[in-house]
């Protein structure tokens, strides 16, 4: 049997998410080249969705490339109260399904869609799987006025942070990338580092962890409940 490319599996696991939007509800579109598929597969039911709510600018973008319609979140949750699903990748996931997310820069808008809807489904393949958070830099967004304050505070813990280059939210703040830490407490240090002013969000998905992993590998698409 051919070993399936790591895109082939991005798209297997696309598709299988597929079954999770229930018909005439409302549902959450998250970021990144795996998002990028599932947007890419949801074109072919587009017209059983009451509308999409985009994390990013350039997932709203794409949806729209598709003719699937986009909301804000504000006009969304004026007409349901909930999204019903939110679907996304992320960058890892322990055991706990607690995730890292935020290599493409979308973090707070994905925390924001992920917290306004029924249940997460994350759409990896299984590279993403750790046993624990820490080996993929952990993104904080960051107002910039703060930078050094928030360097300071990732120092304190062990971390080493790095400012994304040339990179700037669709919020208008920056990322700091803090490497070398272990994270064996994904909530307490998600709450931590959301405690430092100027902080907007950190990349870690605990509150906000996932409900459902769909997990690509060569085999098929694995579900973690």
């Amino acid at each position: 049997m051919e070993t399936m490319t790591q895109d082939e599996m991005k798209q297997q696991v696309a598709e299988a998410a597929l079954a999770y939007v229930k018909p005439g509800t409302m549902i959450g579109v998250g970021t990144g080249s795996t998002a990028n598929k599932f947007i890419d597969a949801l074109a072919s039911i587009k017209d059983q969705l009451l509308g999409t709510v985009a994390s990013s600018e350039a997932t709203a973008e794409r949806l729209r490339g598709h003719g699937i319609p986009v909301l804000t979140l504000n006009e969304a949750l004026q007409q349901v109260e909930t999204l019903s699903v939110y679907i996304d990748g992320a960058d890892e996931f322990d055991p706990g399904k607690n995730l890292t997310k935020g290599g493409g820069g979308a973090l707070t808008r994905e925390k924001i869609v992920a917290a306004a809807s029924d249940a997460f489904v994350c759409i990896v393949d299984q590279s993403k799987q750790v046993a624990h958070l820490g080996a993929f830099p952990l993104p904080i967004e960051v107002i910039p006025m703060a930078q050094s304050l928030v360097e300071q505070a990732a120092r304190a813990i062990g971390g080493q942070p790095r400012l994304r280059e040339g990179f700037t939210t669709d919020n208008g703040n920056i990322i700091l990338d803090v490497y070398g830490l272990t994270i064996t407490e994904p909530r307490q240090l998600e709450d931590h580092l959301n405690t430092i002013p100027g902080v907007v969000t950190n990349g870690i998905f605990s509150h906000q962890g996932a409900d459902t992993v769909l997990m690509a590998t060569p085999t098929g698409v694995q579900t973690i409940q």
